[in-house]
């Protein structure tokens, strides 16, 4: 991992935790609500296990937004490194870009922790390369969140 910085967004999502576990082990499901703001997603390679292989596009909707891999994509790639039923994801995560500024693999934990209404969902982010900013990477974040609540609900 490449530096100490952590971002983090967190939601309250009326809904158990191993539906949203659903929806997050399930590709399908995943690039329906995981693409932040006007994005769409694509899954290129989906091993949900531990050890297990993803890669993942993000396209921009608009012209004028620049990708990390295309210039107007991101593509990432990692491994599945813990996963808890209805619990916890940990993954891996690199984008593929050329630039360095989004280089270097930061790590993601996804937590789900069950309340009297549904599920608090937890999402922190270990280590972004320093080329994505932190406001606008906790903004992203919350999207898919609230994204996540709208697919759930």
């Amino acid at each position: 991992m490449t530096s100490g910085r952590i971002d983090h967004a967190a939601l309250a999502i009326a809904a158990p935790p191993d539906t949203l576990y659903a929806a997050f082990a399930d590709p399908a499901q995943l690039v329906q609500w995981l693409p932040p703001g006007s994005m769409t997603g694509r899954v290129l390679v989906y091993d949900f296990r531990v050890g297990g292989r993803y890669r993942i596009e993000l396209a921009y909707a608009v012209d004028n937004a620049a990708g990390k891999t295309t210039q107007h994509s991101d593509i990432s790639a990692g491994t599945f490194l813990a996963l808890e039923p209805g619990r916890r994801i940990v993954q891996s995560v690199e984008f593929e870009s050329t630039d360095a500024a989004f280089a270097g693999e930061m790590r993601m934990t996804w937590t789900l922790a069950p309340t009297a209404t549904g599920t608090l969902v937890t999402v922190i982010a270990e280590s972004p390369p320093p080329g994505i900013r932190q406001a606008d990477h906790e903004t992203g974040l919350r999207e898919s969140l609230a994204n996540l609540a709208r697919f759930v609900q």
